[in-house]
């Protein structure tokens, strides 16, 4: 299983979904992530959309091996669903 995280550094969102990643990925849950900052690697919502196959208002949002899951909320709920960490980081 592989995460491909896109946000922004500055929004604590992205922060938090990065952070699931990173626990999954040392838990041995996931084969691993990348995290995509949209600014620096000038991806735009549009283009998100277009893989997403809707649109896409907010960050992040997250792709588990190539399919589109949501926002951290979704994310957080995935990974609880899939029980891939005894605690999810939900606040």
């Amino acid at each position: 299983m592989f995460v491909v995280i896109f946000g922004r550094l500055s929004c604590p969102f992205c922060v938090r979904a990065k952070q699931l990643a990173e626990q999954l990925e040392q838990a041995g849950n996931i084969e691993g992530y990348r995290y995509v900052d949209m600014p620096s690697e000038g991806v735009s919502k549009d283009d998100i959309a277009k893989t997403a196959g809707k649109p896409i208002h907010t960050v992040p949002q997250v792709f588990v091996d190539e399919q589109h899951v949501g926002g951290f909320t979704e994310f957080d709920q995935f990974v609880r669903d899939h029980q891939l960490l005894s605690t999810s980081s939900t606040a």
